[in-house]
């Protein structure tokens, strides 16, 4: 039986809900491409790379386009977006976050993050919760995207810790399946017929009762 020393949170929808900025600043990409792009079609890009996401982006209107074209889209696209989350404020932390992390940082559990976000550190600035982290594994320090389990494994091995005692919190299928393919616990945040693959799916991380969370990982 392992003992659960180390959470992983993804970023996007677990700690901050920055989905509908990726949405508006990837909608515009696809508005000057000519490319239908709608909400449902956003959610094929949650939790993988930006590299990732143009291309799944491009396939939609089946586009062609030279590798350096696509770098530049990319670049605007990140610039629209950084706009966008500059303006976050420590109010923009999703309900319940820094109670869980606080709670569990006072049982001596370490604190990571693990997310394909190449604005991960600006986004915890801005809201204020950075030093809460004890290693942060981003798009910077990752070279392959969920769901290959790459960030949580560095993330792990950052602080000294092995897989079976780490459990990861992840809104998007492709960070799920990340999870579990490092071998890892996986608490889904957001809706089972989703992401049915979770060990445990929760709506919402302000929702977990920190009882029932104890109960279930003491039991792994």
């Amino acid at each position: 039986m392992a003992k659960i020393d180390t959470l992983i949170f993804d970023l996007d929808g677990v700690i901050v809900d920055t989905a509908v900025f990726h949405y508006q600043a990837w909608k515009k990409i696809a508005d000057q491409l000519g490319i239908p792009f709608t909400l449902i079609d956003n959610e094929r890009l949650k939790g993988v790379s930006r590299v990732v996401s143009f291309d799944i982006l491009l396939s939609l209107g089946d586009v062609k386009m030279t590798e350096a074209d696509k770098v530049s889209y990319r670049e605007q696209k990140n610039d629209w977006f950084v706009e966008l989350i500059t303006q976050m404020k420590p109010e923009d932390t999703l309900p319940g976050v820094r109670e869980f992390i606080s709670a569990n940082k006072a049982l001596g559990r370490k604190i990571v993050l693990g997310s394909a976000s190449k604005n991960a550190l600006m986004v915890l600035g801005n809201i204020q919760l950075k030093d809460a982290f004890d290693a942060i594994m981003d798009g910077n320090t990752i070279s392959v995207a969920k769901p290959d389990p790459e960030v949580f494994l560095k993330g792990a091995s950052a602080v000294n810790s092995d897989a079976e005692s780490c459990v990861v919190f992840e809104d998007a299928v492709a960070g799920v399946q990340a999870a579990k393919n490092g071998g890892m616990y996986c608490i889904g945040i957001g809706e089972p017929d989703v992401l049915g693959e979770a060990d445990w799916v929760v709506p919402d991380i302000g929702s977990i009762d920190l009882n029932e969370f104890e109960s279930k990982i003491s039991s792994l």
